[in-house]
This record gives structure tokens, sequence and C-alpha cells, in this order.
């Protein structure tokens, strides 16, 4: 079976994409790099994503495909501009943005909608991702977006029921001004696709689930 380097820029991240893959491509072999000074240095740096954060990605993505991966999976939405960077020196094998998969699907939804001008409702629990990830959406896409910081701090203090709760009033609130699906951003935000689903009856997608979708797809043509 294919290896595939999942790269991460938090630990948040990790869980949720090893699980989802033990669930839906089990066979696969995994390898798992982490380096979670990436998101806290976006953060806390203001330099944005500059040529050092795209070397960066670089770097750990030609340190995957020399260990033999096949493809490679970032986790971690905020860095979309580095990953294609990175994914342009390695053109034969795939190397997904964690947020395209998600993206597609969204967009196969609002074209089969039989609303006018159908809404996606975009939540995040990190700021620089809804700077980076909208524009993916393309201009003519109608696209809501909401943020919870305080998911994230929830979460890195353990306290993944109120993470779950905050994101569930954030899609509440898209859903009550019309968007007509939930797409979750982070990976780390999956868990709580379940929740948003049952109390709101809308489509929920995750970056987990998708992204394998498309690896899986891609790989096996």
């Amino acid at each position: 079976m294919p290896r595939i380097a999942l790269i991460h820029a938090l630990a948040h991240s990790v869980d949720p994409i090893n699980q989802a893959f033990e669930a839906s491509w089990p066979e696969a072999t995994r390898m798992n790099l982490l380096d979670d000074s990436l998101s806290a240095d976006l953060a806390q740096n203001g330099q944005g994503l500059d040529g050092a954060m795209t070397q960066r990605f670089i770097d750990l993505t030609d340190y995957a495909v020399n260990t033999g991966a096949k493809g490679v999976l970032f986790t971690c939405s905020a860095f979309g501009p580095c990953i294609e960077a990175a994914a342009a020196r390695h053109p034969r094998i795939p190397i997904l943005k964690p947020n395209e998969a998600m993206i597609e699907e969204a967009s196969a939804w609002r074209m089969a909608s039989s609303k006018a001008d159908p809404t996606i409702g975009l939540i995040a629990s990190f700021a620089p991702t809804l700077v980076s990830m909208p524009p993916e959406f393309g201009d003519s896409c109608a696209l809501d977006t909401q943020l919870v910081e305080d998911a994230m701090t929830a979460l890195n203090a353990g306290d993944g029921a109120t993470h779950d709760a905050l994101v569930l009033a954030a899609a509440r609130a898209l859903a009550e001004r019309g968007c007509g699906l939930i797409a979750l951003a982070q990976f780390s935000m999956a868990r709580a696709a379940p929740l948003v689903r049952s109390r709101l009856g809308l489509p929920v997608l995750t970056t987990p689930d998708t992204a394998i979708a498309k690896l899986k797809r891609l790989l096996n043509q």
C-alpha cells in the first residue's frame, strides 16, 4: 500500500486525520510529521506567508518524498501558497492542501443546489485561515465566514465539549444567515461535525474525510 505523509502545523490535527484514515483507508501506510512552530510563527511574527515560511514547507515536502511517500497531505489550512510552491517541485505525486478537496465538494454542492445563489458557511478556529482560504473558493462563490478562536483555546485546554459547542453555535449563526452547507476549515474541528449535523440537519463537510477520499482516488488511478 502507498506511504502517505501527513504534515501537521497543529498538534490537534494529528488525531483527526489518523482516525479518519482508520475509518476509511486503514490499509494506507502513514507517516506523521509535526512542526507546531509553523502555526505559532505565522500567528506571532506578522510576516505572513513569506519566502522563509515557503522554504520550510518545501523542506518538509522534500523530506517526505525522499522517505518514499507516494502522496503528501498537509493538515493546516492557513498555508495554501506555501503548499502550492512545495507541490510544484513534485508534479508526479499528489501533494494536497488540506482544504482543496473540501472546497471541490462544496463547489459541487453549490452547483447542484436548487437555490439561485446558495451560500456556503465556512468556520475556522485559527484566524489566518480566514485570510488564505476564502479566495480559494473563487470570486463567484457566495461564502459566509465565522471565526471561533475560543474553540481552539478550549481544545488547547483539553475541553472538547466546549470546543464542539462553540463550533455548533457558529454553525447555527451561519444557518440563520441563510447558509445551506457548513464547511469546517480546521482538521481539529472535524470532531464537531456529527454534533452539527444532528442539531442543524445541514450537510457538513470536513477536511479529513474529503482529503482522504481525493488522495485515495488519485493514487488508485
